[in-house]
């Protein structure tokens, strides 16, 4: 606990780059009925929803500490493009692509919705992310990842072509 009473919970961050567009072969679509659509101009409460859902398993706390002012003027910022997996009509997960830093893509955030965990929809997901990022002119893509995220995220990554490049011990503060 810390003096606030906040619980620090610790973890490993392993930080992963791609500098070309990978080479893999695109997966199988998925069963069923699947659409990414790019969310222009997201409102905050669809974002936090996405936001909310996918990360509460997996201690995403950082966009929530934001105020509602400072997480529209990330969200909406020309440079950061918010991709949203619909299977069957329903949201079925998020990919943050952050252009903001010239030459490269970030990508913020990733992930699936609980519901769609387990059905092979991940790598679908993560490849379509990445051909989204290398459609732009960029010279290295970014992402990284934890030891309190799904355990087949960090597979997940360096599958698609992703390497570690960097890892840090840190602590998340839940809210």
């Amino acid at each position: 606990m810390t003096p606030a009473g906040k619980r620090r919970v610790p973890m490993t961050v392993t930080f992963f780059e791609m500098t070309a567009k990978p080479t893999a072969l695109p997966p199988p679509a998925p069963k069923g009925r699947h659409a990414i659509l790019k969310a222009e101009m997201p409102p905050v409460h669809f974002y936090r929803y996405l936001y909310d859902t996918i990360g509460e398993a997996w201690l995403w706390v950082d966009r929530k500490k934001l105020s509602p002012e400072a997480l529209t003027e990330i969200i909406r910022h020309p440079l950061n493009h918010l991709y949203v997996l619909y299977t069957e009509g329903c949201p079925a997960g998020m990919a943050e692509l952050d252009f903001r830093k010239e030459g490269a893509c970030n990508i913020a955030y990733f992930g699936l919705m609980p519901e769609a965990l387990g059905k092979h929809l991940g790598y679908f997901f993560l490849y379509h992310a990445c051909q989204n990022a290398w459609a732009r002119p960029i010279s290295r893509l970014t992402v990284n990842t934890c030891t309190l995220d799904h355990p087949r995220a960090l597979p997940l990554y360096q599958r698609m072509g992703f390497t570690a490049y960097s890892r840090e011990e840190r602590f998340v503060e839940l809210i």
